[in-house]
């Protein structure tokens, strides 16, 4: 589950649905493809890099004296993305999703400082509130998504049940905001 609900996964597939539904069919997949190769693929391979490089012990980053430098590099692909879809025109859902990865990605780097909040259960959250904010509340069928992560992160001993609660309520709120105020 914690494979199929990391940060990477679910970025990419909002990402495309946001993209898809924003600006209909071929012409908004390729805004959110575009919009995901900064969200979510440049930040993950350089995570794989660290890894490969024996930097990060694994590419959940699960030590969190490493998040640090990974979370900032996220942080300045999003925004360098951000900055790109804005200058080329990209439909407002995509633009309000990728300024609530860089809010969220901001409040990631300043709590992981001192504290190993949950960004899987960040991600997870964000998703469920930005899919209903975006295809309605018929899309509460994938609230249970939140229990299964947090679920998984608490029994693989990478989080505490505090660590998971944070997580999803900073990255709910982060979502709900940004996302409910730019979209």
């Amino acid at each position: 589950m914690t494979e199929l609900t990391a940060p990477a996964v679910l970025v990419t597939v909002l990402t495309v649905a946001v993209g898809w539904h924003g600006a209909g069919g071929a012409h908004g997949l390729a805004w959110g493809l575009l919009a995901t190769v900064f969200a979510s693929g440049i930040p993950f391979a350089y995570i794989v890099g660290g890894v490969r490089r024996g930097r990060l012990t694994d590419h959940h980053v699960g030590v969190r004296e490493q998040r640090r430098v990974p979370l900032l590099f996220g942080l300045a692909s999003a925004a360098a993305g951000l900055a790109l879809l804005a200058a080329l025109g990209a439909p407002r859902p995509v633009l309000a999703l990728v300024a609530a990865g860089v809010v969220g990605l901001v409040v990631a780097v300043s709590v992981s400082h001192w504290w190993k909040m949950s960004i899987h259960s960040a991600v997870a959250a964000g998703t469920v509130v930005v899919l209903v904010l975006t295809f309605g509340r018929r899309m509460l069928v994938v609230a249970p998504l939140l229990a299964v992560v947090g679920w998984s992160r608490v029994r693989l001993r990478d989080h505490t049940v505090a660590q998971v609660v944070a997580g999803g309520v900073v990255g709910g709120l982060v979502a709900g905001v940004v996302f409910g105020a730019l979209s």
